[in-house]
């Protein structure tokens, strides 16, 4: 391991599972963990509760203000918050408004951060960078389970190929934005979750992290 705490990027779109693998990943190692995606998605949140336009307004003023309950809220994950928050990820000043809070977070004992920036931007010298993807259909399926799905619902094809769509755009609006755009760090290790399980992903994030501290160690 290094001789201070380790900062470890966990960057990927969403629904791949970068956020289940990050925070157990955090807990493996006894590190702090945050969930960046979050902190937009609290923006956005707020500003829809003040009837603000995401797509035409700024919410700086919004991100300089978060407080630590507006993260904790139930409602961070409706379509509607997906929506604004990919919006709000657009706005360079609300961007630069929670760069110190991230590098803040991990400045001192380290931390695992997961989101789609951490590698490229927000940590370019961390000490891992993993990239988690799966193909645009598998995070579907994902997806729509964790919004209540159920395998025997009738219109389930149906209501997993809107969640496809959704993603393949929110994949275009991350890559193609002019802050930060979604990519892969030159150094970053990628991992692929198709055909594997929450423990097996963690487990392959492990192997990878202890092999690049204790090359860094040599």
């Amino acid at each position: 391991m290094t001789k201070s705490p380790p900062v470890i990027a966990v960057d990927g779109p969403a629904a791949a599972g970068k956020g289940t693998l990050a925070r157990c990943l955090a807990e493996s190692l006894n590190l702090p963990y945050l969930d960046t995606g979050l902190l937009y998605r609290a923006v956005g949140r707020r500003m829809l509760d003040e009837r603000l336009d995401p797509a035409s307004q700024s919410g700086e003023q919004l991100a300089l203000s978060l407080r630590p309950d507006d993260l904790k809220r139930t409602d961070l994950r409706t379509p509607d918050v997906d929506r604004a928050a990919s919006l709000v990820a657009r706005d360079q000043a609300v961007r630069q408004a929670l760069v110190h809070i991230q590098r803040a977070f991990a400045a001192e004992r380290g931390g695992v951060l997961d989101g789609r920036d951490i590698g490229t931007v927000i940590f370019p010298d961390a000490d891992v960078k993993l990239y988690i993807t799966a193909s645009a259909r598998t995070r579907a399926e994902r997806r729509y389970m964790q919004m209540a799905g159920t395998e025997t619902e009738t219109n389930r094809d149906a209501a997993i190929s809107e969640v496809e769509a959704a993603l393949i755009e929110r994949d275009r609006a991350d890559a193609t934005r002019a802050a930060a755009p979604l990519r892969m760090a030159d150094d970053a290790v990628r991992i692929e979750t198709d055909n594997l399980n929450a423990g097996q992903v963690l487990a392959e994030a492990i192997r990878i992290v202890k092999s690049v501290l204790d090359a860094k160690m040599v």
